[in-house]
This record gives C-alpha cells, structure tokens and sequence, in this order.
C-alpha cells in the first residue's frame, strides 16, 4: 500500500478504536506508520483525512449488508418470512459492527456544528436511503426515484433505531419476528 492508503487505513482503525472526536493526527500517523505531513499533503486535513476513512467503512458495512441481503433464503418463503429472514442477519450483525454505528452517531451529533460534516452529508444520505431501497428490492426501477427514496428512509430508520437499541442496550434489541409483528400491525392499523 502508499501513505494515502496506509493514511486512510490508520484512520480507520483509529476510527473504531478511539472515535471520531478522540482521533488526533498523530494517532492516525503513529497507527498508519505514516509522517503526520502526509495528512496534510494527501487529504488537506486530519477531518478531511477522518471524513474518507468513515466513507470507506461505510460502504464496506454496506457491501455486509448486501451481503447479507443476498444470502440465500430457503426458496418458497412468504415475503414476509423472507422480511424476517433478513431482519434476523442484520440484528445479528449489529454486535460485529458496533463500532462503526458508534462512530455514525458520534458524527450525527456533530454535525450541527461541523458544516463540512452537514455538507457532506445530504448527498451520502440520499445515495443510502436509494441503495437500502434497491438491496430490499424496493428500488427506483421498480417504484419510481421519489417513492424509492422514501421506501429507503423508512428502511434507514429501522436499521438506525435498531442500531442505536442495540448501542444502548443489546440485550433488549427486539427480535426479527417482533419486528415484522411489528410491521404488520402498523400496516393493519393504517389500512
């Protein structure tokens, strides 16, 4: 690997070891075996330098998630025990990836005084609300762009408030079959 790739390694772990606001650019240097001057010669900055690290665990925890929602369900089920199926994996993926949902709403919280965070951040959020549409088969070739997107905000909020459930207090995460309960009284009662 070269020093940007070292850099944006280092960050990384320095990311899920330490977080967001406790990583300093000689951390990031001393875990990447980087100089600290290469920060500044390959991102312009140690937020900058943060920011590209995240985006890249990022889309490694979705390329997990496409996964998981790829992996075969036993051929036959229900669209709803397929629902569950995948609830399952993903709940269960939560105590691998608990560090980085750490780190999302560590990032969340300051974004109100970060305007580099809260620009950046519009852009990203519509790509994954998109990108959770299509993986759950709900994507804009089937619904339309606009529909779409909302299908995915409403996926994005479940895997978030799970996410944070399970932060908070990972013995008391509901279960997939408590979650499609769930929906399914929520679809009844605004039927």
């Amino acid at each position: 690997m070269g020093n940007r790739e070292d850099l944006l390694d280092g960050a990384r772990r320095c990311l899920l070891s330490k977080g967001y606001t406790r990583t300093t650019a000689r951390d990031i240097a001393t875990e990447s075996g980087v100089s600290l001057a290469a920060i500044g010669y390959h991102f312009g900055s140690k937020d900058e330098l943060l920011r590209a690290a995240l985006r890249q665990a990022i889309e490694g925890w979705g390329e997990e998630i496409a996964g998981i929602l790829a992996a075969e369900t036993e051929p036959g089920l229900s669209g709803a025990a397929r629902f569950e199926a995948t609830w399952q994996r993903i709940l269960a993926s939560f105590a691998r990836t608990r560090p980085l949902w750490a780190i999302q709403f560590e990032v969340i919280a300051q974004i109100e005084r970060t305007p580099e965070l809260r620009a950046a951040f519009p852009d990203a959020n519509r790509e994954a609300r998109l990108g959770l549409a299509e993986l759950f088969g709900a994507g804009p070739a089937a619904l339309g762009e606009r529909r779409a997107e909302v299908v995915g905000a409403c996926y994005q909020a479940l895997l978030a408030g799970f996410a944070a459930q399970a932060l908070v207090d990972p013995d008391g995460v509901p279960a997939a079959s408590d979650l499609a309960d769930a929906v399914r009284a929520i679809a009844a009662a605004i039927q």
